[in-house]
């Protein structure tokens, strides 16, 4: 007697053709690379999007050493102008020791 359950061998009662709006276990649509591209694209943009506001909304009340390394100091504002700041100020004093130490 054949059973239309006997894809999972004879104890186990899967069947052997499975439907499914997928495409069943071993799907490969089509267009499968240019879904994947679409759907890549659309997460990178999304990951972009809260990135950007993230970065915008972060605040930070103890900055970070000098000379550590600290990745969001790349895309903080914050920290980019307390960097700024620090490079004038460190610029500002070096002019001053050399002008005192020529005079």
């Amino acid at each position: 007697m054949v059973s239309r359950f006997s894809g999972g061998g004879p104890k186990v009662p899967y069947p052997k053709h499975v439907w499914s709006p997928a495409g069943g276990w071993y799907a490969q649509p089509a267009n499968w690379k240019r879904n994947t591209a679409v759907i890549g694209a659309v997460m990178a943009g999304v990951v972009a999007v809260i990135w950007k506001i993230s970065a915008e909304k972060e605040v930070r009340y103890v900055m970070p050493q000098e000379g550590r390394f600290f990745p969001s100091r790349y895309w903080s504002k914050q920290l980019i102008e307390y960097d700024r700041e620090q490079a004038a100020r460190k610029a500002k004093d070096t002019t001053q020791a050399e002008a005192v130490q020529n005079s």
